[in-house]
């Protein structure tokens, strides 16, 4: 098969005697074996054998083969939500005395745990601007930088890092890239392909892609999984064969349904341009972004999330929800269901106004999750919320 999204939907588990067509689940938090010399291999790793649901399962170990197909990795591990994703590579890889360089803009719980919980664990950080140049990447590295961390596109300010001149840094100086694909998604970026060592993923979202379910993953070189699936097998994130099953059919739409995402988020994009009520409006793929040309090598669309800043600010940013009559108000994203927020007064509440502006949040900043509801239908809903608001 030349095609991933043909290798994607044929990967699978192995039919049980039942010859059955689509996978079964497999619920259960242990498996047997059928003599005690099957059991000693199995947990002295000469054998690849399930033991616990904890460590493995063919639930779960089919969602990262499907997801590893589209991401071109060598291999990978899934974890019960995108957060235990992004400590897990964190807390596999680094160890203390360690330094940590991110991009500055990124998801706020990622941030807690950069700015919070790393140092407590004697592992050092810095950030740099998502814009900077290369010189400017280079001169954060620190004798003990041992991973480059990074979102593109970043959340929820859709700022844009060029992945192959980051990786060529982290590449020279022997640095892990740790790249967040969460936004673009495999379909629109395969950041390995650009350089990238590991590639987390919030599942969550656009992969699961109706908001039914957590999840998270880790793909990448298969010397770094080994040492992040040690820590998660003892430490115990893990991903339930239930949601693994419910991840593993919607990476099979996951390639039409971004399509139709991406689709629709340029063209409300479009529309929104030089609206009065807006300052600005940002979708990688418009021309007007400043990262345009970057978007346009390294992605094949634009994803799903569109942002606009509202003139009034704040207190325009909550007006405009509360007009809003078809669009979804909920801390989620990457849904069927266009979803509005406004980052200011939710998720990014409690940064200083300082640190929101260096990471590109205005007080009148809105995320749209432009979902697959009939495109104008949705900016029909943003009109209406806008002449309101």
């Amino acid at each position: 098969m030349k095609h991933s999204q043909s290798k994607l939907i044929r990967t699978r588990v192995n039919p049980t005697s039942e010859q059955e067509h689509s996978s079964p689940l497999f619920l259960t938090s242990s498996f047997t074996f059928d003599n005690a010399e099957d059991m000693r291999a199995a947990f002295a790793d000469e054998s690849d054998a399930n033991i616990y649901s904890r460590f493995s399962n063919p639930n779960v170990q089919e969602f990262v083969d499907r997801l590893c197909v589209l991401e071109n990795a060598e291999t990978g591990f899934a974890t019960a939500s995108g957060m235990s994703a992004v400590f897990g590579s964190f807390m596999a890889l680094l160890k203390k005395g360690d330094h940590l360089l991110s991009c500055n803009s990124i998801f706020g719980s990622t941030h807690t745990v950069i700015s919070k919980y790393l140092p407590k664990y004697g592992i050092d950080f810095s950030y740099v601007s998502a814009q900077a140049t290369a010189a400017q990447w280079e001169a954060a590295i620190t004798p003990n930088t041992k991973m480059i961390y990074l979102e593109t596109p970043t959340n929820p300010g859709l700022e844009i890092v060029d992945i192959k001149m980051v990786s060529e840094i982290a590449r020279k100086h022997n640095i892990i890239l740790n790249v967040d694909n969460c936004f673009a998604t495999p379909i629109s970026q395969t950041p390995i392909d650009l350089g990238a060592d590991i590639v987390v993923h919030s599942a969550t979202k656009w992969i699961d892609g109706q908001g039914r379910v957590l999840g998270g993953a880790i793909v990448g070189k298969k010397e770094l999984i080994h040492e992040i699936y040690l820590f998660c097998r003892s430490t115990g994130p893990s991903l339930s064969p239930f949601n693994a099953w419910i991840l593993s059919k919607s990476l099979e739409t996951l390639e039409v349904r971004m399509d139709r995402h991406a689709s629709n988020a340029l063209y409300i994009a479009e529309k929104l341009q030089g609206h009065a009520k807006t300052n600005f409006v940002k979708y990688p793929l418009l021309p007007s972004h400043p990262s345009f040309a970057i978007a346009q090598k390294q992605m094949k669309n634009g994803g799903g999330i569109v942002c606009f800043e509202l003139k009034g600010g704040i207190d325009a940013g909550r007006s405009f929800l509360n007009h809003l009559k078809m669009l979804s108000l909920t801390a989620n994203l990457g849904d069927t269901r266009s979803i509005a927020s406004h980052p200011a007064s939710t998720t990014h509440a409690k940064l200083s106004e300082a640190e929101r502006q260096a990471v590109s949040i205005t007080p009148g900043l809105i995320r749209i999750s432009v979902g697959l509801e009939h495109r104008e239908d949705i900016l029909a809903d943003i009109l209406q919320a806008l002449e309101a608001c």
